[in-house]
């Protein structure tokens, strides 16, 4: 086996095990509890998990899902979000090979991850996550291959200020919260670790797919329009498909138009 190949494969079982991490967060944030202690516990009968079966993706195929003890079903969500943080630390790895590039891209993208996760179970988005992921978009801009830092300001204003703007509005006519603050500090996020000329794409795709697969759920939930789908899942799909396909994407978009 090559260097390259270990190193390949380290950086996909680094996401399995940044994504364990992950789902602690996406547990315990929202419940404002610590993310260092107590040890991981079944949030069913409260034992400790061992370190043998806390293995990402493994622990859980080989328990066939459920807790050693007292055999309560473990949501999917845990070896979903290992798996996918490792595919995306896979795929950033191979993008940016061992880099300062890929470490950043990486935790953004796993943020992205996990905020997505926690807005889907609780219809928040916590300000623990997106706030300080503004200043270390803007920090990050002042490093080589990342948007200039005057992009990066103008992302951030413009990603919040938009969606205010769409909310504020949307509120006005209808007299119903539209769009919540946490959707503005996320795409203010985004904008600051993309750049202003990211935006328009990342709108575009959030509301297409949004609007597709929120019509599916609301047809097949039974509950009409009074059900309330997330956005920040979606608005987190634009930007890693824009981290990703983004230029290649803008060019064939951009392209029908002339």
């Amino acid at each position: 086996m090559t260097f390259e190949s270990i190193m390949v494969l380290f950086s996909f079982l680094l996401g399995l095990s940044f994504g364990s991490f992950m789902n602690v967060c996406i547990y315990r944030i929202p419940l404002k509890k610590s993310i260092i202690s107590p040890p991981s516990t079944c949030p069913h009968c409260g034992e400790r998990i061992k370190f043998y079966d806390n293995i990402p993706l493994l622990s859980y195929l080989l328990l066939s899902g459920r807790c050693r003890r007292c055999n309560h079903p473990v949501s999917w969500r845990y070896p979903i979000v290992e798996g996918l943080t490792g595919l995306l630390s896979l795929a950033l790895f191979i993008r940016y090979g061992f880099s300062y590039q890929y470490i950043l891209a990486f935790l953004f993208a796993a943020t992205l991850v996990t905020i997505s996760f926690i807005d889907l179970d609780h219809k928040i988005i916590p300000d623990i996550l997106s706030l300080p992921g503004i200043v270390a978009g803007l920090g990050v801009s002042f490093l080589p291959g990342s948007p200039f830092w005057l992009d990066s300001l103008i992302g951030a204003v413009a990603g919040g200020g938009t969606l205010f703007l769409v909310a504020f509005i949307y509120e006005r006519i209808t007299g119903r919260e539209g769009m919540g603050g946490g959707d503005i500090k996320l795409l203010a996020m985004i904008g600051a670790w993309m750049g202003w000329r990211s935006l328009p794409l990342i709108v575009l795709i959030s509301s297409l797919t949004g609007a597709v697969i929120g019509s599916i759920f609301i047809l097949f939930a039974g509950k009409g329009y009074r059900v309330r789908i997330p956005f920040g899942p979606f608005l987190s799909l634009g930007a890693l498909f824009y981290l990703f396909f983004g230029s290649e994407f803008a060019k064939w978009y951009f392209s029908l138009f002339m």
